[in-house]
Parts: C-alpha cells; sequence; structure tokens
C-alpha cells in the first residue's frame, strides 16, 4: 500500500531542463510515410520537450509524473502527466488458449507502465490520455478540440505527427443502420459557441455525486490477434491504450472504468462469429453468461472484432450494464486508430449504460457531434442527453453494480491510498484529503479503518458498522427472485441469486429465466399500459412473416428476416387492447395491423440496428408448450438445464436458486429445507435477525440489534439494553445464528 499522493501536480517552482531540441519541425528531419498519413486531411509535425526536475530513475524506465511543451497550431502548452493508478495491478491477469485448446491465465509484471492521464496548465477542463512507451501516442482534449499525437516513424529527433481527430478520414460508420434519416445537428456551426457538456453538468445538480465504476472485461477475437501478428503483448498493450481512454471520457460523468479482466482467443474464436451483427451479440453474451462470468465477475464485456459487418460498428444492448445474459457488446477494430476506435467501444458501452442515441434529440454537446451519435464520430465528449440517459438508468436502480468499489483482487490497479479504489493491505479509501475530512469510517491518511468502525462502504455498512445478520440488503423483485440478507460480519450483500433458470412461473403459464417470469402479457403492459395484453397468435404469424421493421425475426445481414410460422412467437411482440402510448423518452413509431377482426399493435422504437430492439419477444418467454424463445426461435425449454427435483432436494419445502441451491420457505432451514427454520438458503445469508440476550436479575432480555442503531456483540453491556438500544421481553429463546 503506497502513501497518499498529494495534488497530481504541484505548482512547478523548479528550473525546468529541456531534455529534447527545438519545438517545430526540424531540418533535415523524418518525412511522414504514406501509411502513417494516408488517412489524415491535415497535420504538422512537431517535437516536443519533456521537462523534468531529475533523470529518469535507473531501475525505472518510466516516471510516475512527467510533463512536456508542446507547440502546435501556433500556440505553446504545457501538458502534465500523471500515471494512471487506477489501471493496472500486481495480479494483472491476460487469459489466452494453448494449442489444445485449453485455457491458460499469465500474470505479467507490468507495474511500471507507460500510460498516463493528465491535463494542459492553463486550459479549463482539458484532458490528456496518452501513453509515453515509445514516444508520445494518444489523445489531447482542448478547448472542445480532440487531437492525436504519435510518434513520426523513422525519426531520430523525437518528432511527432500532431492532427486534430476531426481530420482523419474514416469510412462512414454507423452504431448499426438507422432506421430513419440522421437528422440535423441541434448545435449549428454559425451558432453562438454553446457550453461544454462539462460546464453543463456543473450548473445542474450533480448527476452523480457518487462515482460509479464499470468493471470491464474485453475480449479480442482470433483475426484481431492474428492481425496483431500474434503478437499477444501488442494485443495486451493495445488493449490498455483502449481502457485508458476510455476512462479519460467517461470521468466526465463521474464514471471510472476499472479493467478487470482481458482474454484473447488466440486458438480460435471461441463464439460463432458468421451472420450479422445481431447474431454475433447474441452469441457472444451466451458464452460470455455461460463462461466468462463464473471465471471473472464483471458489469460488463465488450468483444474487439476485427471483421466488420457492412458500415456497422458495434452493437449492444441498452440499459444491461448490471445483467447477467445481456450486458454485453460487440465492436468493429478494422483498419483504424485504437483513438478512434476508442469511441466506438464508448458508444456500445454506453448503450449498457443506458445511453440511447443523440439523434433527433434536444441535446447539448460541446462538439459537431457526441459520442453517443448513430455514427461513429470518434468525439470524446458525451452530451447532455447521454448524461440524463444515465441518470435515468441510476434513479430506476439499474446500475446498481456499479456502486461497489471494486475489491483488490478483481480491479487491475496498482496499490495507491487516496484512489478511491480499495487496493490490497487497504481496509478502505475515501478519496483526497479533502473528501475524507468529512468521512467518519476511514483514516485518509492510511487507508485503514477508525478505531471505533468495522467498515467504511458496502451494502451491509451503516454508520461504520457492519448491518445485523438478517437485514435485508437486495430485495426479491419479482416471483423468480429471491432475497438476500447481510450476514452481520461484512459490509457486503451476499452475491445475487434467482431461482433457477425453467423453473414454471405464472401458474405454470411461463418459465423463470435469469431471475424474471417472462410472458407476453408483462411486456405488453410494460411498453402500452397496464391493461393491455398479447395478441392472439395469428397476430404473430400475419405481421412477422413480412419481414419488415414492424414485423421480423432479426436481422439477417443488413435486412430483416421474415419469421418462419413455428418461430413468430418469437419475433415482434404483438399486443391488443393498447389504451396507452409508450413514454420513453423517444420517439417510437407505432403500427396497428388488422388481423382476423382483432387489431395487432406493434412498436419501432427506431433505435438503429446496433441496439436490440426492446419491442421484441424476450428471450426466455413460453412459445409453445415445453418450448421458449432463444435467437429469434422457439426452441425445447431442455435449453435451459432445468434439473431440480424440489421434492427430493428441497424435500418440497423450496426451490433451486442459480447456484442449483435449495432456498427455503419460511419455518424451514437451509440446505435442503429437510428441518424447521427460518428459511433461506446457503447463498442467502441468513434470513433473521442476530439476537443479543442478557440475564439481568431474573428477567431474561432479549434484544433484536436494529439496522438504525449496529451494537458490536462483544461489546454489549447491561447499560446499553436498559438505555433503550434493544426492545426486551419477559420469556423468549435467545440464541446467536451468526
Amino acid at each position: 500500500m503506497g502513501s497518499r499522493a498529494g495534488s497530481p501536480f504541484g505548482t512547478l517552482r523548479f528550473q525546468w531542463l529541456l531534455l529534447f531540441g527545438l519545438v517545430g519541425p526540424v531540418l533535415g528531419g523524418a518525412r511522414p510515410g504514406f501509411q502513417q498519413t494516408s488517412h489524415l486531411s491535415s497535420y504538422e509535425i512537431i517535437t516536443p520537450w519533456r521537462l523534468t526536475r531529475e533523470r529518469r530513475e535507473a531501475r525505472r524506465p518510466y516516471s510516475k509524473q512527467v510533463s512536456y511543451v508542446i507547440q502546435a497550431e501556433g500556440k505553446e502548452h504545457i501538458i502534465h502527466l500523471e500515471r494512471n493508478k487506477e489501471l493496472l495491478p500486481k495480479d494483472f491477469v491476460v487469459y489466452t488458449y494453448n494449442k489444445e485448446g485449453a485455457l491458460i491465465s499469465d500474470h505479467p509484471d507490468i507495474q511500471d507502465h507507460c500510460h498516463y492521464r493528465g491535463y494542459v496548465e492553463g486550459v479549463y477542463n482539458s484532458s490528456i490520455a496518452l501513453s509515453d512507451c515509445f514516444g508520445l501516442r494518444g489523445l489531447l482534449h482542448i478547448e472542445n478540440v480532440s487531437y492525436g499525437i504519435e510518434p513520426l516513424q523513422n525519426s531520430s529527433n523525437f518528432e511527432h505527427i500532431f492532427y486534430r481527430m476531426d481530420d482523419v478520414y474514416k469510412e462512414p460508420l454507423k452504431c448499426g443502420i438507422s432506421n430513419k434519416d440522421i437528422e440535423k445537428e441541434t448545435i449549428k456551426d454559425d451558432e453562438e459557441e454553446p457550453p461544454s457538456v462539462t460546464q453543463l453538468l456543473r450548473r445542474r445538480r450533480a448527476v452523480l455525486p457518487q462515482t460509479r465504476y464499470v468493471e470491464l472485461f474485453i475480449v479480442v477475437d482470433k483475426e484481431r490477434y492474428d492481425m496483431m501478428g500474434r503478437n499477444q503483448t501488442a494485443v495486451r498493450e493495445e488493449m490498455i491504450h483502449l481502457a485508458n481512454y476510455l476512462d479519460s471520457m467517461y470521468i466526465m460523468l463521474n464514471i471510472r472504468i476499472v479493467l478487470v479482466g482481458l482474454e484473447i482467443w488466440t486458438n480460435g474464436n471461441q463464439i460463432n462469429i458468421i451472420g450479422g451483427a445481431g447474431d454475433v451479440l447474441g452469441n457472444f453474451v451466451q458464452w460470455r453468461e455461460k463462461f466468462l462470468i463464473t471465471r471473472r465477475r464483471h458489469d460488463s464485456a465488450q468483444l474487439v472484432l476485427k471483421k466488420g459487418f457492412g458500415g456497422t460498428a458495434g452493437m449492444a444492448f441498452v440499459g444491461t450494464v448490471c445483467s447477467r445474459s445481456h450486458a454485453g457488446g460487440i465492436n468493429v477494430f478494422g483498419q483504424i486508430t485504437v483513438e478512434t476506435f476508442a469511441s466506438i467501444v464508448a458508444h456500445e458501452l454506453g448503450h449498457n449504460l443506458g445511453m440511447n442515441h443523440d439523434d433527433g434529440r434536444d441535446c447539448i454537446c460541446g462538439a459537431k457531434s457526441c459520442i453517443m451519435n448513430s455514427g461513429a464520430s470518434g468525439s470524446r465528449n458525451f452530451s447532455s442527453c447521454s448524461a440524463e440517459d444515465f441518470e435515468k438508468l441510476t434513479l430506476n436502480k439499474g446500475g446498481n453494480c456499479l456502486l461497489n468499489i471494486p475489491t483488490p483482487d478483481e480491479a487491475y490497479s496498482a496499490p495507491f491510498c487516496g484512489n478511491k479504489l480499495v487496493d490490497p493491505g487497504e481496509e478502505c479509501d475515501c478519496g483526497t484529503p479533502k473528501e475524507c475530512e468529512s468521512d467518519p469510517c476511514c483514516e485518509g491518511s492510511t487507508c485503514k479503518l477508525k478505531s471505533s468502525a468495522e467498515c467504511a462502504y458496502g451494502d451491509c455498512c451503516k454508520d461504520c458498522w457492519f448491518l445485523p445478520g438478517g437485514t435485508l440488503c437486495r430485495g426479491k423483485t419479482n416471483e423468480c427472485d429471491v432475497p438476500e440478507y447481510c450476514n452481520g460480519t461484512s459490509q457486503f450483500c451476499q452475491p445475487d441469486v434467482f431461482i433457477q433458470n425453467g423453473y414454471p412461473c405464472q401458474n405454470n403459464k411461463a418459465y423463470c429465466y435469469n431471475g424474471m417470469c417472462q410472458y407476453y402479457d408483462a411486456q405488453c403492459q410494460v411498453i402500452f399500459g397496464s391493461k393491455a395484453k398479447a395478441a392472439p397468435r395469428d397476430c404473430f404469424i400475419d405481421v412477422n412473416s413480412k419481414g419488415d421493421r414492424f414485423g421480423n425475426c432479426g436481422f439477417s445481414g443488413n435486412e430483416y428476416k421474415k419469421c418462419a410460422t413455428g418461430n413468430a412467437l418469437c419475433g415482434k411482440l404483438q399486443c391488443e387492447n393498447v389504451q396507452d402510448m409508450p413514454v420513453f423518452g423517444i420517439v417510437p413509431a407505432i403500427i396497428q395491423t388488422p388481423s382476423g377482426g382483432t387489431k395487432c399493435w406493434g412498436v419501432d422504437f427506431q433505435l438503429g440496428s446496433d441496439v436490440p430492439d426492446p419491442g421484441m419477444v424476450n428471450e426466455g418467454t413460453k412459445c409453445d408448450a415445453g418450448k421458449i424463445c432463444r435467437n429469434f426461435q422457439c426452441v425445447n425449454a431442455s435449453i435451459l438445464n432445468y434439473d431440480c427435483d424440489i421434492q427430493k432436494k428441497c424435500y418440497g419445502h423450496g426451490v433451486c436458486n442459480s447456484n442449483k441451491n435449495c432456498h427455503c420457505e419460511n419455518g424451514w432451514a437451509p440446505p435442503n429445507c429437510e428441518t424447521k427454520g427460518y428459511g433461506g438458503s446457503v447463498d442467502s445469508g441468513p434470513t433473521y435477525n442476530a439476537y443479543i440476550c442478557k440475564q439481568i436479575s431474573s428477567t431474561n432480555l432479549c434484544s433484536q440489534a436494529a439496522s438504525a442503531v449496529p451494537i458490536k456483540a462483544t461489546s454489549t453491556t447491561t447499560e446499553s439494553i436498559i438505555s433503550g438500544k434493544f426492545n426486551s421481553c419477559s420469556s423468549c429463546s435467545c440464541t446467536s445464528f451468526i
């Protein structure tokens, strides 16, 4: 555990040493090769000065802090950089595969890495994300303009190419194919310059007063690995570049990107990548759910592909960041720079975080276009619409998994007291000295708990104390979910579990699927109001056989796919008895189709083909006897692998959860619900509060520790009982169940 760092860079009061030559082009210097600049419409060659108080440390090639002077576009800038300590840890792990296809893991020692974040001296709201590995390579954001910098190839004078990101030629790419023409930008070039998004967010109430942490896992496909010369180190460094850029983009929304895993498909792709973007996305999230989550917990996984999809840059689900089954995206990394690619991944990750496209909305953007524009713009700005979309996600409890600070064995972060990540050897981390002034639980200078505290954060920590065992920390959300409770000895809620997939629900009319009871009526009511219900079967067949945007079974390439009769109930959702129109902050297109004397209602949200359509029938919906919807097909429900005989395994007094353990009814005890008890499972935590008893005279005092006043059992005294912190009872059987 390192000591706390102060301000990233103090006022520069020392004599700069100029380690490199004059600023600007050098006579006789190297000329840029065509391949390096063919994608640029304009650029200039500069020579940065490196400024330092001392030489590089002999044993450490990369400084913790470094500054440079660069002169570009007629202006001189001093840039200050600090190593991104939230990026890589001692236990950094890379998963690959050997020739036999066996999974292997490697823990490379790359603590002294060369990836930095910083700012431009004297420029408000500037930000920098770059590497200093072999010259300067990365992104600079200065006065609402994004710049790229990279070493000039074959230069012996530390020359670099410096260019505006707007001058990078890119093939027209979209995050999928928009269902309507992109409307004109809300902000015109000849209008008064709008406020930056950062300024806008400062004027509003704080969108996110509490930092959110996205635990990101990146997977690289075989073709991209081959493109990089089958060099695992090169792929790894490229993905670290990417994560550093993403972190610098999202920090304006008070979101930190923590890289918690990297997998390279070195011996062949682990999924089928043939087909349209929707097919590949579906295959990827299914593989993620089955194999990746069990290996490394994360909030979102992004697949990096070399193969394109006919102008589609990527695809992702919207608002699914905490979903076990759909928190993922795919991203095309072809013949573009990693700086440009970062905006694609930021866009698809933004969808996972609940952000819709900016197109056609009244958004404020501090640039010509922002990250969530449907075109892959190369921007590094988020618009006001994106901030509002993410705020809605958090207010609707869709981002609860982002509140947990990554634990030491999950976060790729170098030990550093003050980074708001609990690193190995730390008990807490309240952040900067100013932030720690108001923290009652954590000693800011040491990142240790104060003597009066047993915890500082977590769902089961309140006022620096563990909440009592049996305190509900994650409630049951529906009939296919189960609650979790604090165990009384940890600040963390038990891991989230739910009823095993395939268990009957809705009076045997549906199946549980990933913690939800999936059935047509419920989905219709979400979209069209509480009185809506599923349309007759003929509606699904008539409409979904057309293969247009109002009736289809997904995409085949860039075209809508017609539904076969047997799969029609797994295509576009059809409803009847519609009395309310949907309101989602976007304007959907609604169609009414007559069929057999009834009116079939469907909806097209016009989100673009990069976003899975919420108007399609949900996966896991029962489409026929013993069948469910999966990838727009009505398939045998045996694919869910439901194998729980509750009569034998749980003695008829419980159900099996997603870990295949019995969750017992109230009155029966885990693990198999055979004996009397308080319900729950070995996974849920105790379902009852721990009792603390004290025999005083002839009165047996029994107290249930209240969550509002947590009390250490070891420090319970007669005075604390008499003072009213516990409730007394004249006769009770008191046992500590913790």
